[in-house]
C-alpha cells in the first residue's frame, strides 16, 4: 500500500510531464511518432467503463511515465500485438455514432532501472498512434524468505 498523501503533487507533475512529451518517435513502430494524447492520460486515472482506478494505481502509473516514454524512444520490437473489431463511440457531424473499426494495440516490455515495466501503444482504425498506458510487468512478493513474482496480466483495453 502506498502513502497516497502527496497524490495531488504526483498527478500535477505528471501531468506536466505528459504535456511535455507530446509526441516522440519509435523505432519499433518504422519511427512513426507516438502522440501523448488526452485520452491516453485519461486512461491513466480511469478504466475504460469509465470507474475511477485506484488512487494507488494511479500512482504507480504516474511513478512509471518517464520509463515509458524511454521504453517508446528506445524498444526496436514490440513483445506484444493485438488487433480486433471494436466498437467505439465517435462524433460525426454534431451527432455521437456507434461505429465498428480495428483497434490496434503494441505491448513493449522492458526492464528499466530493475523495474520490467510493459507500455500499451494503442491505435484507432487509420487514426494516430497514441500512448495508451504504462504498468509494472512483474510483482514480487515474500513468503518467509521465497521470493514470489506474479505477472501481471489483464485486458489491454482496460489496463
Amino acid at each position: 500500500m502506498q502513502d497516497i498523501s502527496n497524490y495531488d503533487k504526483l498527478r500535477e507533475d505528471a501531468d506536466n510531464f505528459y504535456k511535455k512529451a507530446r509526441t516522440i518517435r519509435c523505432p519499433a513502430l518504422n519511427y512513426e511518432p507516438v502522440h501523448f494524447t488526452a485520452e491516453g492520460f485519461n486512461h491513466l486515472l480511469y478504466k475504460s467503463s469509465r470507474r475511477e482506478r485506484s488512487k494507488n494505481d494511479q500512482i504507480t502509473k504516474f511513478k512509471l511515465l518517464a520509463k515509458a516514454k524511454t521504453i517508446i524512444e528506445i524498444s526496436a520490437t514490440y513483445q506484444e500485438y493485438d488487433e480486433s473489431l471494436t466498437t467505439i463511440w465517435k462524433k460525426k457531424f454534431k451527432k455521437t455514432v456507434e461505429e465498428t473499426t480495428t483497434v490496434r494495440y503494441w505491448g513493449f516490455v522492458a526492464i528499466i532501472s530493475n523495474f520490467r515495466v510493459k507500455v500499451i501503444v494503442r491505435q484507432i482504425g487509420n487514426g494516430q498512434k497514441h500512448f495508451w498506458s504504462v504498468m509494472p510487468a512483474w510483482r514480487t512478493s515474500y513468503y518467509r524468505d521465497i521470493k514470489l513474482i506474479s505477472m501481471a496480466k489483464g485486458n489491454l483495453a482496460e489496463d
